[in-house]
């Protein structure tokens, strides 16, 4: 019996060396269990092997037996401790006021001068709907969580594939073929469990209007034209400020356009579409991984920048990067005068 579970022992300790799951080890010793069960079963009593692994096949029942019972039991406790915590949902708070759990977390935060307690309570109370959930969104709808929106929608009617994840963070390899809001979604959710996620699996279109009355702020990520400008015809109309970015190869280019407080809308900045071809797609050109990073996390600054008060956005300014040489500018923008969206603006 000794030289059995040495045996055991032995077999363990090789898997532990090689880095076997712990499946594969214990479904070796398993094997090693009826092989020994199965000699005492079919030997003859007075054999040497069966006098070898012991006396009796009831004492290895019985050890199996035991440890099956052990290793069930952790299996179900590990079972429903997972389901425990993802059913366990935190405690709500009264409107307007923010539980300990989340004054900790938005601690460093709150600790700022231009945002402080009363800030992070506007970012609470916020409603902020991002369009599109790819390269921008990726980090965008992240730094959103994490700052503390209180309420944010996800429009996009793609589904994850394996060339998003070199550059959209927001998605995993496990979740390729879902669709992208639903993706997001588990990723938000597992960040911040304390804000309020809204999908919206479907492409902006007119009949989008009326959600965008829901939200405060927009945020345009997407990664075509016709997208950018319904989205900012929709924005002005709506008299919600938009934040819009775009990205090709090495450079990215980002503004925030308001025309209610003053600012130009997007057509006034570009009152035309490129010509087909002149300006190609990240699918056509390719992209650099982090530079949707680096806009995308800027598109989030500028939200809680707009959202507190804090600082100076960049409403009227359009801030230009060129990843390849590490340079940014930033160009001033007035409104147009012979801006249709602007003229149509109630």
């Amino acid at each position: 019996m000794i030289a059995v579970l040495g045996l055991a022992l032995a077999l363990w300790g090789l898997g532990h060396l090689l880095r076997s799951p712990v499946r594969l080890r214990l479904t070796m010793i398993g094997f090693l269990w009826l092989a020994v069960v199965g000699l005492h079963l079919l030997l003859p009593d007075g054999h040497p092997l069966r006098l070898a692994t012991g006396t009796s096949a009831q004492v290895w029942l019985v050890l199996g037996g035991v440890l099956a019972f052990v290793l069930g039991y952790r299996s179900l406790l590990g079972r429903l401790r997972a389901r425990a915590d993802k059913t366990v949902a935190p405690e709500p708070t009264p409107p307007g006021k923010m539980s300990a759990p989340e004054l900790e977390r938005y601690a460093r935060h709150i600790m700022l001068r231009e945002i402080g307690g009363a800030g992070q309570k506007r970012l609470k109370a916020a409603r902020v709907l991002v369009i599109g959930a790819g390269g921008l969104g990726s980090p965008a709808l992240l730094y959103l969580a994490a700052s503390g929106v209180g309420t944010i929608g996800v429009m996009d009617d793609d589904t994850v594939d394996a060339t998003n994840l070199q550059r959209q963070i927001i998605h995993s390899d496990d979740r390729i073929g879902l669709p992208k809001v639903q993706s997001a979604l588990e990723a938000m959710k597992a960040l911040n469990p304390y804000v309020t996620l809204r999908p919206y699996q479907r492409r902006l279109d007119a009949a989008s209007a009326a959600v965008l009355d829901d939200y405060d702020l927009i945020l345009d990520g997407s990664d075509n034209f016709d997208t950018r400008y319904l989205a900012n015809q929709l924005a002005v109309a709506a008299k919600k400020p938009l934040v819009s970015a775009a990205i090709t190869q090495w450079e990215g280019q980002i503004s925030v356009y308001d025309p209610a407080q003053g600012g130009p809308c997007y057509e006034c900045v570009f009152p035309a579409r490129p010509a087909p071809g002149m300006v190609p797609t990240c699918a056509e050109a390719g992209v650099a991984s982090p530079l949707p990073g680096i806009i995308g996390a800027m598109m989030a600054m500028e939200a809680v920048k707009v959202l507190t008060g804090a600082g100076e956005s960049l409403r009227g300014r359009l801030m230009i990067y060129d990843a390849l040489y590490a340079e940014a500018r930033v160009i001033g923008m007035k409104p147009r005068a012979d801006c249709p969206i602007c003229a149509a603006r109630p």
